[in-house]
C-alpha cells in the first residue's frame, strides 16, 4: 500500500493506491470527472447532488459511486464539495464498491 499526500500541487489531495482487483486509473487518463455535494436546504434529510464536468455522462454506476462517496464524507465532516476522477474500463457494481470502501475504509479525505 501507498499513501502519499502532497503540498505542492495547489489544492491539498491524497493519493492511495492498493491492489482491490481493479484500480481507479484502469485507462491511463483523468476519465469521468464528477462534482458531488451536500445541497443545503430546510429538509431534515440530507439530499446530494452529483454532476458530470466532463466525460461520460450516461453511466449511472458511476454517479452512484459519487453519491455513495459524498455522503460518506458529508456525514463525517463539515460538507465539503467533492471532485471525483474515475478513468475505468470495469463499471461493474463490484468495482464501485471497491473504490467506495477502500476510499470510506482509509479515510481519504
Amino acid at each position: 500500500m501507498e499513501q502519499s499526500s502532497s503540498r505542492c500541487f495547489p489544492v491539498s489531495h491524497k493519493k492511495l493506491s492498493l491492489d482491490i482487483k481493479v484500480m481507479a486509473s484502469q485507462i491511463g487518463s483523468m476519465g469521468t470527472i464528477l462534482h458531488a455535494r451536500k445541497e443545503e436546504g430546510m429538509s431534515i434529510d440530507p439530499t446530494y447532488s452529483v454532476s458530470v464536468i466532463l466525460g461520460k455522462r450516461d453511466e449511472p454506476m458511476l454517479m452512484a459511486c459519487g453519491r455513495q462517496l459524498i455522503q460518506h464524507i458529508s456525514s463525517s465532516r463539515s460538507p465539503k464539495p467533492l471532485v471525483l476522477s474515475l478513468g475505468l474500463k470495469d463499471h461493474s457494481l463490484e468495482t464501485l464498491k471497491a473504490i467506495v470502501s477502500t476510499v470510506v475504509e482509509n479515510r481519504l479525505w
